[in-house]
């Protein structure tokens, strides 16, 4: 019996995505680990490999639809012995993308990875091969109690084939509440075309990314409380600290960025007032041991915020290194969702651009984020009363007050001012 290839997905968040090519088509013989398409989910490009041997029946879903939705039928693959008149003439085809919303969706929410670990009936989406799902069925199988050993937990074949027949767990109950409505982040779209009208206008078609981050964004506005605390950083020792580093790195290819500082000294400092260094959780804080510093990096049509783990352990040319690679990838939509998800504290770096100062929305369930100004020539008062000049940095830290209170934040500040006005002592 022939069986279908759906839309995977490919990230925890992804509910749908681009089918951007087909490497493959009808006729093709593929086997496990072939790559049959690309597809372009809200952050990136990503390679999709067949997780069963066959042969492409049909394609029901052509190269460059957009809003393919997760688990929709893409393709039916065919097993030895079949051909295409064996494909039901009610295939159904693949679902025609929704018409855009009049207000931004609402954020799907931050989900574990689906583990390899069996899954209890507790509504959890289970990934399997059409296949698995077939032979499961006709040998009564529960896929919620197996353990699935393809690409992040997803069950194939030869798990089901060895399993044996247990009744099956009762349904879970049906969720308490739906899914939460889109909020509105304005007036209707027609109001607005209206308001308009008669005026010259281009309308820019939103793609995957800025949806999502219309609606993240949106729901972290109005949902996470927000409190900003602000700080003044002289610069003009780790300017001169990094001077003399890159002169000593240059024969290595190396050189190091004030943001490289900045990265550095985040990180330690979370580790420095370590009850800082936690991710609000819905119903608890996270607490974490490792600082995993996400940095945002502007692209066109929207930000990554890859994320630098254990950043407190790695040398500043470590962390120079990593984050060059990390932001070449991202502008060119490469980086892999484990590369930019995770994380408990963000950097937002407007100083190249000449921004003074601003407030940087939180990022959930990051606990806060740090809004980077640029570096300026200041009248300064000295420790001994008198006048001078300083390179002098704003900085605005963005707070979730769920996890972190004034005080904490302020001691997180603290210590993130000492680590680069003694750059020194991030090396010792």
């Amino acid at each position: 019996m022939p069986t279908e290839i759906l839309m995977p997905a490919l990230s925890p968040t992804m509910e749908e995505g681009t089918l951007a090519k087909w490497l493959v088509k009808e006729g093709d013989t593929v086997k496990s680990g072939d790559i049959l398409a690309e597809i372009e989910t809200d952050k990136a490009t990503m390679e999709f490999e067949a997780v069963d041997e066959g042969v492409i029946g049909k394609i029901l879903v052509p190269a460059g639809t957009e809003g393919v939705k997760v688990n929709v039928a893409i393709a039916v693959l065919l097993e030895d012995g079949e051909s295409a008149s064996d494909i039901s003439a009610s295939a159904p085809a693949a679902a025609a993308p929704a018409a855009a919303p009049t207000a931004a969706p609402a954020a799907a929410p931050v989900a574990a990875p689906a583990p390899a670990a069996p899954k209890a009936a507790s509504g959890e989406r289970i990934f399997a091969s059409p296949l698995a799902r077939r032979i499961a069925s006709q040998k009564g199988l529960d896929l919620g109690q197996l353990a699935g050993s393809g690409p992040r937990g997803r069950i194939v074949k030869a798990d089901v084939e060895g399993a044996t027949a247990a009744p099956k767990a009762a349904p879970a109950p049906a969720a308490a509440a739906a899914a939460a409505p889109a909020m509105a982040s304005g007036p209707a779209t027609d109001m607005v075309i209206r308001t308009y009208e008669g005026r010259p206008f281009t309308e820019v078609k939103l793609d995957g990314m800025r949806k999502t981050i219309a609606a993240r964004l949106t729901e972290a506005k109005q949902s996470v409380p927000h409190f900003y605390l602000r700080r003044d950083i002289e610069l003009d020792a780790l300017m001169a600290f990094r001077g003399q580093l890159n002169a000593g790195l240059e024969a290595r290819g190396v050189k190091l960025s004030v943001n490289d500082f900045i990265i550095k000294a985040c990180a330690l400092a979370l580790q420095q007032v370590p009850a800082a260094n936690a991710a609000w959780a819905g119903d608890r804080v996270l607490q974490f041991e490792k600082s995993d510093v996400a940095v945002a990096v502007a692209i066109e049509g929207g930000l990554f915020t890859p994320v630098l783990k254990d950043a407190e352990t790695k040398t500043l040319s470590a962390l120079s290194t990593e984050m060059k690679d990390l932001a070449a990838r991202a502008r060119n939509r490469k980086l892999a969702p484990h590369e930019y998800q995770g994380g408990s504290f963000a950097i937002s770096n407007l100083g190249m651009f000449g921004i003074d100062n601003f407030d940087a929305i939180i990022n959930p369930p990051h606990a806060a984020i740090l809004a980077v100004g640029a570096g300026v020539k200041k009248p300064v008062v000295k420790a001994d009363g008198s006048l001078g000049v300083a390179t002098v940095m704003s900085v605005t830290l963005s707070v979730d007050h769920r996890v972190i209170d004034g005080a904490l934040g302020a001691n997180l500040l603290q210590a993130i001012k000492d680590n680069l006005e003694n750059p020194i002592s991030m090396l010792a």
